[in-house]
């Protein structure tokens, strides 16, 4: 069922990004007077065909949901009646054909800051940034930072969730090396400390950032306390909603995890709980039944941890802006995760981030899945970032994306005549190969993930 929902959200993330990007080709090439003959989501096999409009532009939904393309009228694939020799693409002036090429990449960005402002809109759940765990002798702990520690503004800059604080601080190091942060401790008081992120070469490395800094973020802790009761092994023993595990066999614990694992291990042995209801001290007996989970018998008794929905709901945050104000918010995310994107594609193109940070497909569908599955806010931020990626790949100036065409119409420009067409196929050859090697490493690091 997990596989379905990745393979999913997978279809549904690149079937939008991908139509909003040729879309921004087809658009403008209409607008400036090109012949449109085809605008095709997907490779392959068509799936679905319309013809429409006075140009008879072909619509297409094809079985390969990895890319599409849009097909101008051009002297250089087929031969053009002269009546519609104006019409054709090659035929207009190098700007109309840098803007229809450029549009593409353009309208990602737009989309992406349209997504942002949707979730401005109906709300980004987050984290609250408060510390759980500190590792000893790690950056955050030279840094002081403290337990229980809540990081309210990365050099100024207001956060208010895990995820903006990583952006922020990444940002920032990116940018200066040394970063400073506000934190608010236990008792509301505040403090300002210095973190010494100049070492970029190990803060891209493959992993999680705040583990790198050494900060574990505060999680909530399930106590040992009987929540939901499902028809079994505990009920049937007496256990009741809301009592406290003081011991097993005589054994204290405190957290559900420990409570959990000790049951675990002991699949069809009695075990003597001792437990708290209100001012009460109770004994029972039970007997875990034993059941089969991956590939090993583990004992269960039909019990859910007690949830204290205040102390749960009071790390929980939610972002939410005004339609006005959100199409700013919406902006600014949009630059700022555009511009932390092109520098972390810089330190890989000199070496100072791992090239294992190279996503293909499968990873891509499991972060799309993950975030469908977390709710719409999540899965539309998803697709924002995912739509700004594939905007500033399409940038590059590498032949056969729309940067290497670009690239082309630069030189166009300052040489006053378009390059020769010997040059033109030699670089489509080098960036067909270039392309090549970076999908065979996005894939080889897909796979290597799943391996692990």
């Amino acid at each position: 069922m997990e596989f379905l929902t990745y393979v999913l959200a997978f279809i549904v993330a690149v079937g939008i990004i991908v139509t909003v990007h040729e879309f921004g080709h087809y658009w403008v090439a209409k607008k400036l007077g090109v012949k449109v003959l085809r605008f095709s989501v997907g490779f392959g096999k068509p799936l679905f065909t319309r013809l429409s409009g006075p140009d008879k532009t072909e619509y297409v939904l094809a079985s390969i949901p990895l890319g599409g393309y849009v097909k101008m009228l051009d002297e250089r694939e087929g031969n053009v009646e002269e009546h519609e020799l104006p019409r054709a693409f090659n035929r207009q002036n190098v700007w109309k054909r840098f803007a229809i090429v450029s549009a593409g990449p353009i309208f990602n960005f737009l989309f992406a800051a349209f997504a942002y402002w949707m979730t401005f809109v109906t709300g980004v759940e987050g984290v609250k940034p408060t510390v759980g765990e500190i590792e000893a002798e790690s950056i955050a702990s030279a840094a002081q930072i403290e337990p229980q520690d809540t990081f309210t503004h990365i050099e100024d800059v207001p956060v208010k969730t895990w995820q903006q604080t990583s952006i922020q601080m990444l940002n920032s190091a990116l940018k200066n090396g040394n970063v400073n942060a506000r934190l608010e401790r236990q008792d509301s008081s505040q403090k300002i400390i210095e973190l010494d992120l100049t070492d970029t070469k190990h803060l891209l490395s493959e992993g999680n950032l705040l583990e790198k800094i050494g900060i574990t973020p505060w999680r909530y802790q399930y106590q040992a306390i009987f929540g939901e009761l499902t028809p079994g092994v505990a009920k049937a023993a007496g256990v009741q909603y809301g009592d406290k595990v003081l011991s097993v066999d005589e054994e204290p614990v405190s957290t559900w995890v420990e409570l959990v694992t000790y049951i675990q291990a002991r699949p069809g042995v009695e075990i003597d709980l001792k437990l708290q209801r209100d001012d009460e001290i109770i004994n029972l007996k039970i007997i875990p039944k034993a059941e089969h989970q991956d590939g090993e018998v583990v004992g269960r008794i039909g019990a859910y941890p007690y949830v204290d929905e205040e102390q749960f709901a009071a790390q929980k945050v939610v972002v939410r802006y005004g339609l006005i104000e959100s199409i700013g918010k919406g902006l600014v995310k949009t630059w700022e995760v555009s511009i932390l994107t092109i520098k972390l594609l810089g330190k890989l193109i000199v070496g100072e981030a791992s090239l294992k940070n190279i996503s293909g497909p499968v990873t891509i569908a499991e972060y799309a899945g993950v975030s469908a599955a977390i709710g719409f806010s999540a899965f539309v931020g998803a697709l924002a970032i995912i739509s700004i990626s594939i905007g500033i790949l399409n940038l590059l100036p590498i032949p056969v994306l729309d940067g290497g065409h670009l690239f082309y119409y630069l030189i166009e420009i300052i040489k006053g005549s378009p390059v020769s067409e010997r040059f033109e196929a030699a670089g489509q050859r080098v960036g067909i190969l270039m392309l090549a090697g970076l999908m065979g490493l996005a894939f080889y690091n897909d796979i290597y993930r799943l391996l692990q």
